[in-house]
């Protein structure tokens, strides 16, 4: 597969990269099962690259119910211990830790705003920094690289395509949140 010029450069031309370049990566989400899905693959993914996490992210969602946040929220012991003996998703106990109590945390969001979804809508638009300090006293294992990277991912920062890649016409569209805040930009150093 060659390289299309005009697309982000970051995706190469693995088909894995590329295929999630093309239809998810800037796409607005609104469903909270793929939004905290989102949020799993980055927090898995700090200190390790994307296509790792894609080329796991089958084993993911079957470790981890299908993001089915109920079930996540839910996990005890014997589940832990289970998800450190899957070879197929990265076996840290504090991101497995993290993961199942931001799925209680997404359980009690629901409560107080309908859905994950409704919070974030609830919120935006924030400045970076202040996302960040948002997620950081919500969530567990939330650092300023997973916060920028899960709200890029879903279009509420722009950033996620260059103006000029094929991609970006299509993502716009579809009117992400970050379009409807007049002069958004962020660094590229926050960029996939």
């Amino acid at each position: 597969m060659a390289s299309d010029p005009t697309r982000c450069p970051w995706p190469g031309v693995d088909p894995l990269y590329v295929r999630y370049h093309d239809r998810e990566w800037g796409v607005p989400l609104h469903n909270d099962r793929r939004l905290f899905e989102f949020l799993v693959l980055d927090g898995a993914q700090a200190g390790l690259s994307w296509i790792t996490i894609l080329r796991k992210r089958a084993a993911y969602r079957k470790a981890f119910a299908g993001f089915d946040i109920k079930k996540v929220a839910a996990f005890g012991a014997r589940d832990v211990r289970r998800l450190l003996n899957d070879a197929g998703i990265v076996r840290n106990r504090q991101k497995i830790a993290a993961l199942i109590a931001n799925a209680g945390t997404i359980r009690e969001l629901r409560r107080s705003h309908g859905s994950f979804s409704g919070w974030l809508a609830a919120y935006h638009p924030l400045p970076i920094e202040e996302w960040t300090r948002l997620f950081r006293r919500t969530f567990r294992f939330t650092g300023g690289l997973i916060v920028g990277e899960f709200l890029m991912s879903l279009g509420y920062l722009p950033g996620a395509h260059e103006p000029d890649c094929p991609v970006y016409p299509r993502v716009l569209a579809l009117t992400p949140p970050w379009s409807r805040i007049a002069g958004t930009t962020l660094p590229s150093s926050l960029r996939a």
